[in-house]
């Protein structure tokens, strides 16, 4: 029998929370500071290292804004997507929904048509290299407001025809409230878009209730708090809404004392569509087929277990049915290609 890092490696998967920024190595992030002669590349490895060990959630923000501060070019933006995206092939992940912040990228000034031109540079060199897909969800930021955020939708509705999927909402929940951004979620929705919302990862159950009821959330980004309200567990279980779980984030964040705690055996025990990511892969040190190892480890998920939260990022995609199936087929292949 394989060991059980040989049969995670041979699982075809899906990663659906994943965001671009987050995914950038620190030795990649050094290259950028060096190209962009920042005094971040003074510190050398170490100053970025010391950079990425975050403990809470304050420190992981600085972190993520230090990186976006560094993406300013095309180039820079072709350079972080070949790379995320050649790391993601390497561990058989067949299909990213990846995160842009483009609520940041907006923010900074800079022309989003360029960054995200660069972006389909990487991601085409990386589907002729690798074989792997990608489609594009872009936030917007709870505390940049509403005008921030109807900037965010005006984008996606435009790049929609070049791969974007879905409009997200990030940052700090308890600085933003979903009913704010409801005007916006609905013309997403008008306009084709598919919605998805972090939420129960900084606040309690009503933020995961505001997404669902305000914003139309087809999909949930961590929910974890969503367990102290059974109501709304059974809720998530009965309309099978995906959740995305990101396990070593919830404890880098501080969101979580530690990762016995996370409520996702019991999530699954209830039924709930969930899905394993790495959320920021790069700032959390982690990677996908390590957070399936954990679950195994830590949750006792069994190969079997493991096979179907696979099949379930697949499911829970904003993908067509047809899409899904031939994803899924995989599954029934003996050689799970």
């Amino acid at each position: 029998m394989s060991s059980i890092e040989e049969f995670i490696a041979g699982l075809p998967k899906a990663e659906l929370h994943v965001h671009l920024e987050g995914s950038v190595e620190p030795e990649t992030l050094l290259e950028l500071a060096r190209r962009h002669r920042s005094p971040l590349a003074d510190g050398g490895g170490e100053r970025v290292r010391e950079l990425y060990a975050t403990r809470d959630f304050g420190a992981f923000l600085q972190a993520f804004r230090a990186v976006c501060e560094l993406l300013q070019t095309p180039e820079d933006y072709e350079f972080i997507t070949y790379k995320a995206l050649s790391r993601l092939a390497q561990q058989n992940v067949r299909y990213a929904e990846v995160t842009l912040a483009a609520g940041v990228v907006l923010w900074k000034g800079e022309n989003l048509l360029n960054s995200f031109s660069g972006m389909e540079a990487g991601a085409r060199r990386a589907q002729e290299d690798f074989g792997i897909r990608v489609k594009w969800i872009f936030d917007t930021v709870r505390q940049f407001g509403l005008e921030s955020a109807e900037g965010v939708l005006r984008e996606a509705v435009r790049l929609q025809d070049r791969g974007v999927v879905g409009l997200g909402i990030g940052g700090d929940e308890q600085r933003g409230a979903p009913e704010l951004f409801r005007a916006v979620f609905d013309d997403a929705r008008k306009q084709g878009l598919r919605l998805t919302a972090h939420a129960g990862e900084t606040a309690g159950p009503v933020s995961v209730w505001g997404a669902l009821d305000a914003l139309g959330a087809e999909r949930i980004s961590h929910g974890f708090t969503a367990a102290r309200d059974p109501r709304l567990v059974a809720h998530l279980a009965a309309r099978q809404i995906p959740v995305d779980i990101c396990l070593t984030s919830n404890v880098r964040t501080g969101c979580l004392p530690e990762l016995a705690t996370h409520p996702v055996r019991r999530y699954f025990n209830q039924g709930l569509l969930l899905s394993l990511n790495t959320d920021d892969p790069a700032l959390f040190e982690t990677y996908l087929n390590r957070e399936y190892r954990l679950a195994h480890e830590v949750f006792g998920f069994s190969r079997e277990e493991l096979t179907r939260l696979a099949e379930a990022s697949f499911r829970a995609a904003f993908l067509t049915p047809e899409e899904k199936e031939s994803y899924l087929a995989a599954f029934r292949s003996p050689e799970g290609s």
